[in-house]
């Protein structure tokens, strides 16, 4: 578990400013998330392939390098990255 100790010059509460400042980042990183997953369900119904199928097929090489199938798996991995951040910042609870 990570600790973060945060000190202002000012006397105001800092809590409020960073959970607002947080909740934001989480509804950005939704937002990406929903965009992103958009343009996955494109490629699917391109391909007539789920994300993940493809996936798993393009690691055992059944698929040649192309432009469109790298960016397949940039969207993917996007998702992923972009999941991981609201996870993260949405598991941030305030010790006092």
């Amino acid at each position: 578990m990570a600790e973060l100790t945060l000190i202002s010059s000012y006397d105001r509460s800092l809590q409020p400013l960073v959970h607002a400042a947080l909740s934001n980042e989480v509804r950005l990183l939704e937002s990406g998330i929903r965009r992103t997953q958009r343009r996955l369900d494109e490629y699917e119904t391109k391909h007539k392939l789920s994300t993940n199928e493809f996936i798993r097929r393009f690691e055992l090489n059944e698929f040649d390098e192309t432009l469109d199938l790298l960016e397949w798996i940039g969207e993917h991995r996007m998702l992923e990255s972009l999941q991981e951040e609201r996870t993260i910042l949405q598991g941030i609870k305030f010790a006092n």
